[in-house]
């Protein structure tokens, strides 16, 4: 029944975009740069406003922070929540981020910690910073998750819906450990990958980007992007595949992505209750 309906195939895409003798260029580290040059070019945009107070150099050095933040963040996050036994077999692992593995969860806290610090230096309050920060994120969690595509990760589990994915077993044999030893392609997956760029990337940007198009109360902005990501994280869980090595945490169904998208839905609603309370306050004492 999983075959009958229609369904895509895998492009099988070479993960390596260049390669010049034994250097090697990733597509998903590209991804990250493409990510990092949006934010960029969005927070001039939007810092070249005459009601903004930001200036083209502020943007430079908070970007700068953020990138510092994500990679860091990132690496640390994945390692210690998903990956902490490839440190004790080898910490230099810690180090191979071209062979994929950053956790958004990590890369947030490590963006955090570059917000504060940034805010510190230019005298600013914390969701000053995270308030204009926040809409420039999701065009580079879109392409993170086509870096994960491309690298044949984060796979979700078997269907029959009409644009379910089949891998070539060659290159995947994982997913085709339960079919005949000649099969040519796997059973077709949910590409979750593709789902959490359309609604953490493409969705998450759109709402973040009109919202904050006209003065909103501070943390306002903040808690709509953690709100939103964290749902939609959240809701993505449910058909993918949790990591192989962590499995389901509780009930069959619990992820560690889901367990760590919880307090930023938690985190999110308390901080829109804040902003619209005070703001409330505020116009009406």
């Amino acid at each position: 029944m999983l075959l009958s309906a229609p369904m895509l195939t895998y492009p099988d895409i070479d993960p390596v975009a260049i390669a010049i003798g034994p250097l090697k260029v990733h597509w998903y580290g590209l991804m990250y740069l493409v990510g990092f040059a949006a934010a960029w070019m969005l927070g001039r945009r939007r810092a070249s406003r005459q009601d903004s107070p930001w200036t083209a150099t502020m943007v430079d050095d908070v970007i700068f922070y953020c990138v510092i933040g994500t990679i860091v963040g990132g690496r640390l996050g994945y390692m210690f929540f998903y990956g902490f036994d490839q440190i004790l077999a080898n910490p230099l692992n810690m180090l191979k981020i071209w062979e994929g593995g950053m956790s958004f969860h990590g890369g947030l806290i490590g963006v955090l910690v570059a917000i504060g610090l940034f805010a510190r230096k230019q005298g600013l309050r914390f969701f000053q910073v995270a308030d204009f920060i926040a809409p420039l994120v999701p065009p580079g969690l879109f392409a993170g998750r086509i870096g994960n595509f491309i690298n044949g990760e984060l796979w979700g589990h078997v269907t029959n819906v009409a644009w379910g994915m089949r891998l070539p077993c060659e290159r995947f044999p994982n997913h085709c450990a339960s079919l005949p030893l000649d099969a040519a392609w796997s059973l077709p997956l949910h590409a979750s990958q593709l789902y959490e760029a359309a609604l953490e990337g493409g969705l998450l940007f759109l709402v973040l980007w009109w919202f904050s198009n006209r003065p909103r109360p501070t943390m306002a902005v903040s808690g709509l992007f953690l709100l939103l990501y964290g749902l939609f994280r959240f809701g993505i869980e449910f058909v993918r595949l949790p990591d192989a090595h962590i499995g389901y945490l509780a009930l069959e169904w619990v992820t560690m992505g889901q367990i760590l998208s919880l307090p930023m839905i938690f985190a999110g609603i308390l901080l829109l209750g804040l902003a619209y309370s005070s703001h409330f306050e505020r116009i009406n004492p």
